[in-house]
């Protein structure tokens, strides 16, 4: 059995026994009382689901099984000191709980150059059957589906199982899924923005490596780039909705092809992982109605008034947890203010930084005017050469496979049920109201 597997049964028995035991004995427990707010408005608040890989807190930003980003660069196993964490790392953590050592992350290297060799030809006939103008994002999701015709899961479940023994053909799924996005991802961007001329896998370079490899970006630096974009995008709590439609999908045990697709569908949203897009538009927007290349700050802050008072937002800025500057966003900004300060983009970001919050305070309504990911990591990839704003989603998605298949696997090794939300009608809720 492969040793990481081994492990990962040692650290999960004893929490799925423990999972058990909680229902069995504490079932009607109170958690917590819920207000007609947090169920009209998008559940805000409510706690509702089993996640173990990381924990969003409004004011310390995502924490890894208990680890910062900043935790995260300094422990995790690099290929040089000062380089990147490897994407690697990041999955063992969020799949044992333990920090990796440099012989894990090296063998979850190998064990995805391997599986990635095994993808069956179908799958880019699909891929070529859609319009060249189709987005990145309704091209790669089509992959995955086809993708799933090799299920381990749906094939074991088939013959007949346990259910105790579900997590280890769902490990076996994810594993090959995961290896296999950066390939399907290149094949895509190639396709769409170089005429289709095809890079092969380098098998002797890490997962976020080869990717970069294989989009025709295969400099140290860009390398070292996808390694930090892989690893802060890899997961964001069990709420958000790629996260959530994952484990939704998964819960009626549809296979991990299925669960991730829809996933994906979520992250294609503007207000989920296509922000990043809208980002770039905004700001290139910006610079065409100022008539300038390099605006001033009391140019872009009359713009960014200007934006707010025409109802629309600004993209980049605000967060439904976070009451404070993504960690996620400054770790981008500082690898950008080392390796490239003067990249006409980053200067143009940090002008922005230094004047959207307070216009944003000064409405009176927004609770966190701070900005988020998204709002520097296109003009952080844009710098670096990939300046092709619709694969930056599908980049985003390559990444977050890492955390919400995690957490598939555990919602398998815990054994969690389907998931039924009750719902109610309109009049359920205005008889709740107090009469007058």
């Amino acid at each position: 059995m492969d040793y990481i597997k081994q492990k990962l049964i040692e650290v999960a028995l004893p929490k799925a026994e423990m999972v058990h035991k909680l229902v069995k004995e504490h079932g009607n427990t109170v958690l917590q009382e819920i207000t007609m707010q947090q169920v009209l408005t998008g559940m805000k608040g409510i706690v509702g689901l089993l996640t173990c890989t990381s924990k969003l807190d409004p004011q310390e930003g995502i924490r890894f099984r208990g680890y910062s980003i900043p935790e995260l660069k300094q422990k995790l196993p690099k290929i040089k000191e000062d380089g990147e964490p490897l994407p690697e790392g990041i999955f063992y953590l969020m799949l044992t709980g333990e920090l990796p050592t440099n012989k894990d992350v090296k063998h979850i290297s190998e064990q995805w150059a391997t599986r990635a060799q095994v993808i069956p030809s179908h799958v880019f006939d699909v891929i070529e059957a859609l319009p060249k103008d189709a987005h990145p994002m309704i091209q790669f999701n089509t992959a995955i589906l086809a993708m799933s015709t090799e299920s381990q899961f749906r094939k074991a479940y088939l013959i007949g199982m346990d259910k105790k023994d579900y997590w280890d053909p769902t490990y076996e799924g994810v594993m090959d899924l995961i290896s296999r996005l950066p390939i399907i991802a290149a094949y895509i961007y190639r396709r769409v923005f170089h005429k289709g001329d095809h890079i092969p896998q380098d098998p002797s370079l890490d997962w976020a490596g080869n990717l970069a490899h294989m989009m025709g970006h295969s400099s140290e630096e860009v390398k070292r780039l996808m390694r930090l974009y892989m690893l802060i995008h890899s997961d964001h709590e069990g709420g958000n909705v790629s996260a959530h439609a994952t484990h939704l999908v998964g819960s009626a045990l549809s296979n991990p092809y299925y669960s991730f697709s829809a996933g994906m569908n979520g992250l294609a949203g503007p207000l989920h992982g296509m922000a990043n897009q809208d980002v770039m538009h905004w700001l290139n927007k910006m610079k065409r109605e100022i008539g300038s290349e390099d605006p001033t700050e009391a140019q872009i802050k009359a713009y960014a008034e200007e934006t707010i008072a025409n109802g629309r937002v600004i993209p980049g800025y605000g967060h439904a947890v976070l009451r404070k500057t993504d960690p996620r966003f400054q770790v981008q900004l500082d690898f950008a203010n080392k390796y490239i300060p003067d990249a006409p983009y980053i200067k143009l970001v940090n002008k922005v930084y230094n004047v959207v919050p307070d216009v944003l305070l000064n409405t009176g309504k927004v609770k966190n005017p701070w900005p988020n990911v998204d709002a520097v990591s296109g003009s952080l990839l844009t710098s670096f050469g990939i300046a092709e704003y619709p694969i930056y989603t599908v980049l985003f998605g390559v990444s977050r496979s890492l955390g919400v298949l995690t957490s598939l696997i555990w919602d398998r090794l815990y054994g969690l049920p389907i998931e039924r939300p009750k719902s109610e009608p309109l009049q359920w809720f205005i008889d709740r109201v107090p009469k007058q």
